[in-house]
């Protein structure tokens, strides 16, 4: 036996040791992949032509003693790229938790595996492309939040679960899973056609996963916190905003809060999307561009599939609309406004609370006042409920859809606020709460609770925004501290950085990813080899040598401070004449797709 073969079984040995069952081998040969499910009793092996591309089920005495042999945590799925198809699996895992008996699995690494054993037969073009699309492949991979259960579906709630039939049970985990929240739903389309092949692949969701083990008056429960963030209209900030014609709605995450307590279990879910109609906010190197409602456009009927899908999947419908009531975002709240009056739908509810102007100069307390204005509503929804006995006592009737304009850090600083007020309710009925007792006051509770919270705010953020979230001090505490101010400062600015000059390759990354886009071998990729304007080159050049002249001026006087100043006007007129150009032309320097379709470009 090989040394690295030994090295491979030896560590296989060491991850089940670690982890239990649910683990699979790579096998590796010139010709074949063999894919092997490593549970106790299992015999069958996922074999995949690396010619024909073709995958076929065999039995474990089908492997060559001659393969490539390394342990995988699973199958992701398969890419098509330039240089021909690409096997994804999971190389490395972090157990999460369990949840009702079964773990919960966090990805940490990937790897992306060539069906070819060569790329000699691409042209230099050819393999620059293959080079770029494996790294936006690679830049998805990398955006931290991948979790998966082998065992269990994650991608629907308690309650879903619950209404479920028996031959809903009886389905694979592929079958069954809700597509919306399925990540790797376009990466294992191969492998959902055969029904066979199914136990070999599983759901993994992109969002965020707590589980934490909590104690109030001695008494021990489980509390989790799950956001499954959608893989319809998903993108990036500035790139994907609204909704398409479908009525999937851009940055939606559903978030459920789970608690079990002696053998009874509680849920409560809410979700948070887009303002559901047609809107762009496309950046121009402009710290806030300024958002465009399109106006060729009939939004009513996008709007009315959203809303009419979220209802049927979730039940009346709260709509929380946090922008502000002024300025850039007023026509967005208005426009909102307007399109849900013009529903005339009884099961939606619409309330604006300006956020900023209700909290503005640190009046944080001020949120009570929209806590206590659905209070009622609220209590009207309830929440799902398990007894210990395994049955039904309460589902949640209606939703609490909340939105700001990125639906991240507003949005987030709402839910936490409802869940909890929620959770209350649910540690009462269950006997972990005396009557009288408040969350608020179990100080380890809260320090478990306000951290979860910020940790998902943080995590939706790094995936919608590229950088962690605002007001995440107040989550945390529970109050707006002066170095929450600073750090949100310094947030803000990162993201300017990288809405403007990183997300288009971001967009594309998350396109192809997603099947949005896909790669076909013999059309030529135009977009992704078009020049840059003179402008894109130039101007910036100029303005970095005008504006070190000016500094250069100032610090170097010359014989005479009127010659001095004549050069400190010349050269700082020039910088200043030159920046104003560049913003005018904002859009031809960012960084914009060059993958995408128009229709998610507007």
């Amino acid at each position: 036996m090989s040394q690295s073969l030994y090295e491979a079984l030896h560590y296989s040995e060491l991850i089940s040791s670690l982890f239990g069952l649910h683990y699979f081998h790579r096998h590796a040969t010139p010709e074949k992949f063999y894919i092997e499910a490593c549970d106790d009793g299992a015999n069958d092996v996922l074999v995949i032509d690396r010619v024909s591309t073709e995958m076929t089920l065999a039995g474990v005495k089908d492997i060559p003693p001659s393969g490539i042999t390394r342990p995988i945590c699973g199958i992701m799925g398969t890419i098509r790229l330039v240089a021909g198809m690409y096997l994804i699996v999971i190389t490395r895992k972090r157990k999460v938790g369990d949840l009702f008996g079964h773990t919960v699995w966090k990805a940490l690494e990937f790897d992306v595996i060539s069906y070819k054993k060569t790329i000699l037969h691409l042209t230099d073009i050819q393999m620059q492309d293959n080079k770029t699309f494996l790294a936006m492949i690679n830049n998805v991979l990398n955006t931290d939040g991948f979790y998966f259960c082998t065992d269990y579906d994650l991608t629907h709630t308690q309650q879903r679960l619950s209404n479920t039939s028996p031959d809903f049970q009886e389905m694979s985990l592929l079958e069954r899973a809700d597509q919306r929240f399925m990540w790797n739903g376009n990466l294992l389309r191969e492998i959902i056609e055969q029904p066979e092949l199914h136990k070999f692949a599983f759901p993994v969701i992109h969002g965020f996963i707590v589980m934490k083990p909590c104690c109030i008056n001695g008494k021990v429960f489980e509390w989790i916190l799950i956001s499954r963030r959608s893989c319809f209209r998903a993108g990036v900030r500035y790139y994907v905003r609204g909704i398409d014609s479908e009525g999937h709605a851009a940055n939606f995450v559903e978030t459920e809060q789970i608690v079990q307590y002696s053998n009874a279990r509680a849920s409560f879910v809410q979700t948070r999307g887009s303002m559901p109609f047609y809107w762009s906010q496309r950046p121009n190197l402009k710290y806030k561009p300024k958002p465009q409602i399109r106006k060729d456009t009939n939004h009513m009927d996008g709007f009315r599939r959203h809303f009419e899908s979220q209802v049927l999947v979730y039940g009346k419908q709260v709509i929380l609309n946090l922008v502000n009531q002024k300025g850039s975002e007023l026509p967005l709240e208005q426009t909102f406004a307007k399109m849900v009056n013009g529903m005339e739908d009884g099961l939606i509810k619409y309330i604006a609370f300006d956020f900023h102007k209700e909290c503005s100069k640190m009046r944080w307390h001020r949120l009570q006042i929209l806590v206590d204005t659905v209070a009622d509503m609220q209590d009207e929804f309830g929440y799902f409920m398990l007894g210990s006995d395994r049955k039904v006592m309460s589902e949640q009737s209606g939703m609490f859809r909340s939105n700001c304009m990125d639906c991240l850090d507003r949005t987030n600083v709402i839910q936490s606020l409802l869940a909890r007020r929620s959770l209350q309710s649910q540690l009462q009925r269950m006997g972990v709460l005396h009557v009288g007792q408040k969350i608020e006051e179990q100080a380890d509770f809260e320090k478990i609770y306000k951290n979860a919270w910020a940790d998902n705010a943080n995590a939706c953020a790094k995936q919608y925004a590229g950088t962690g979230a605002l007001k995440t001090d107040f989550t945390r505490t529970g109050k707006r501290t002066h170095w929450g101010l600073v750090m949100d400062g310094w947030n803000s600015m990162i993201r300017y950085y990288k809405n403007n000059f990183s997300d288009g390759f971001r967009q594309d990354s998350i396109d192809l990813f997603l099947g949005n886009y896909t790669v076909d071998e013999t059309d030529g990729l135009m977009a992704m080899h078009m020049q840059k304007d003179w402008k894109f080159l130039t101007l910036p050049v100029i303005m970095v040598v005008a504006f070190s002249m000016c500094i250069i001026s100032l610090l170097m006087a010359g014989d005479t401070w009127t010659e001095t100043l004549a050069y400190v006007l010349f050269w700082g007129m020039a910088s200043a004449v030159t920046a104003a150009v560049i913003i005018v032309n904002g859009r031809e320097f960012v960084d914009a797709p060059k993958l995408v379709q128009k229709e998610k470009m507007d």
